[in-house]
């Protein structure tokens, strides 16, 4: 399976910007979850930076030596079905980077989070940006981008989402969007609260920062 947060190399892609994004919400010396931790860049950007104390959760064995070989905490796991393992507001701050279209059961997973920590943030490429309703439109092929550049038939993306969807999903779950940053060819926006019509057509990547 090639996961969703590779590149086209099928490396597990450095320099990411929703990571510096992410890292920038965590208050410092805090708790921090990093489910799908791929090979640990945020975790350490946490730890160096933020003086967080950082965990992470990785379903690949790639992913899960780098980490290690970066002298992280990490666990191997699948968020889908080992979170329930972890306590009743363990945690500060949970996060999943680019990895909650990749799962089974997306609400599931959000719920157990909220349960694990007070704050959640959580970023997905956005299915709802303008090139790609454009290439369905005019082309009738799953389209690819910068955020979604494994083809259809590589992707381990399934559960693929715009942002409002996202927000809805948000929503049903009882958790309340404090802040969402949008990023558009490299250039980020930030919005208190909820975000608009607009940014879901504009925006090619999406970090939403949650409290219940």
């Amino acid at each position: 399976m090639i996961d969703p947060r590779a590149n086209a190399n099928g490396n597990l892609a450095e320099n990411r910007i929703d990571l510096k994004l992410i890292a920038d919400l965590v208050e410092p010396q805090t708790r921090v979850l990093d489910i799908g931790c791929g090979n640990g860049q945020l975790m350490e950007l946490l730890v160096n930076e933020r003086g967080a104390d950082a965990r992470g959760l990785e379903l690949s064995q790639q992913g899960v030596n780098a980490c290690v070989a970066r002298g992280l905490s990490v666990v191997q796991g699948n968020a889908d079905t080992d979170l329930s393992y972890y306590p009743d507001q363990g945690f500060d701050t949970v996060i999943l980077s680019q990895t909650l279209q990749a799962t089974q059961r997306p609400k599931d997973v959000l719920i157990e989070m909220s349960r694990i920590g007070s704050r959640l943030i959580v970023s997905i490429p956005n299915f709802g940006h303008w090139k790609i309703r454009l290439d369905l439109a005019l082309r009738g092929r799953m389209p690819e981008t910068r955020a979604l550049s494994a083809s259809w038939y590589e992707t381990a993306n399934i559960h693929l989402c715009s942002m409002l969807d996202l927000i809805d999903l948000c929503d049903a779950v009882s958790l309340r969007v404090e802040t969402c940053l949008t990023v558009t060819k490299g250039k980020v926006s930030r919005t208190s609260g909820r975000p608009s019509a607009w940014q879901n057509l504009t925006a090619e990547l999406v970090v939403l920062e949650l409290t219940r």
